[in-house]
């Protein structure tokens, strides 16, 4: 019952070497059994014993040997080859198992690319050639079969990159009553007709250019942020600490022209003054000697108001400019200094000294 029972493995590769095997530890699991085979037909056969065996654990499992023709006939037997456990004919061609694809080579048009490879020196009739691709968006491979040896396909998108591989299979059941196919050929990476060493590449400098636009976006946020704070922040200075007007915007002239000079700045400007009274009246002001006579007006009031402007120089001379100036001066409890003249101001009294 053995020989309807044991189930072997056969490889033909590439019409080349013969390969094969059993389960030696389930169906022989206390002996150690012997291969033998011959390429031979008729009654005058030659049996060669197996000149390379494969091992499990120790016990013989496989035998590898040469194809010397297409009809095989093999045996396997016990140790001593007195007892025969298993024997069968076949046809070695049926059983073959095809070499990579040689010289693949990719060709690039447009949205179009085709795949061949050089042909083998036998057996072209039963073989096809199968395309296999993929993008990094793709979770499964796409797959496409022509005749040996070129293979094509379209709907490529330029700006994708593909991992693209080859294999070779046998037609069945008209070639093989085994589907066999070659292994894969090395796997390759294309981006619009542009080999690359992997479609990571690609990823990294999609993931480069967003850290770089994602830095720049970042910077632009912050700069803008700090311009609105700046904007918030002198806002709140001008509403709650305002500017102290300072002397050089209410006198110019005086200190843009004549270098903060009050005496030159007072000669240089009578002839000015005269105009300005002429087309602009000041508020009167009262001079020291008015100032006596409006205090004998205003003797019987019990709080006089009075206004006294003692000027060195200026007011002896009654010098409309320096009445100008004791108008102009707010009222305060302070001693203001104008270029070296010191004017005291408490209240209703100015005092230039």
């Amino acid at each position: 019952g053995w020989k309807d029972a044991v189930n072997t493995t056969i490889i033909n590769f590439n019409n080349d070497k013969m390969q094969i095997t059993w389960a030696a530890r389930e169906l022989f699991p206390n002996e150690n059994v012997s291969f033998s085979y011959t390429f031979d037909e008729g009654k005058h056969k030659v049996w060669k014993p197996c000149p390379t065996y494969l091992l499990d654990q120790d016990y013989n499992s496989g035998c590898l040997f040469k194809t010397e023709g297409p009809t095989l006939a093999i045996s396997i037997r016990n140790s001593n080859g007195s007892e025969e456990f298993f024997s069968k004919r076949l046809k070695s061609d049926f059983y073959i198992k095809p070499n990579r694809p040689e010289n693949v080579t990719f060709f690039w048009k447009e949205d179009t690319v085709t795949v061949s490879c050089n042909k083998p020196k036998r057996g072209v009739k039963c073989l096809i050639l199968e395309l296999q691709y993929k993008s990094k968006f793709d979770r499964d491979w796409q797959s496409r079969t022509s005749k040996c040896c070129s293979v094509g396909e379209q709907g490529f998108d330029p700006r994708k990159c593909y991992s693209f591989r080859v294999r070779l299979k046998r037609l069945v059941p008209h070639c093989n009553v085994v589907n066999y196919s070659s292994d894969w050929e090395a796997e390759t990476f294309w981006m619009n007709g542009t080999l690359l060493d992997s479609c990571d590449d690609d990823i990294k400098s999609q993931s480069n250019t967003v850290i770089v636009l994602s830095c720049l976006l970042a910077v632009l946020l912050m700069i803008l942020t700090l311009l609105i704070l700046l904007c918030k922040w002198q806002r709140f200075q001008k509403s709650f600490m305002p500017a102290i007007p300072a002397p050089k915007c209410i006198f110019a002239d005086l200190f843009n022209d004549h270098n903060g000079n009050f005496q030159e700045w007072i000669n240089k400007t009578d002839h000015v003054m005269v105009q300005t009274k002429i087309e602009y009246e000041e508020p009167e002001c009262i001079i020291e000697a008015e100032s006596q006579q409006e205090d004998e007006k205003n003797s019987d009031k019990q709080v006089p108001q009075e206004k006294i402007f003692s000027f060195s120089r200026a007011a002896e001379n009654n010098d409309p400019k320096a009445a100008q100036i004791a108008c102009l001066m707010p009222t305060s409890n302070t001693i203001a200094s104008f270029a070296g003249f010191q004017i005291l101001m408490n209240e209703d009294m100015y005092v230039m000294l």
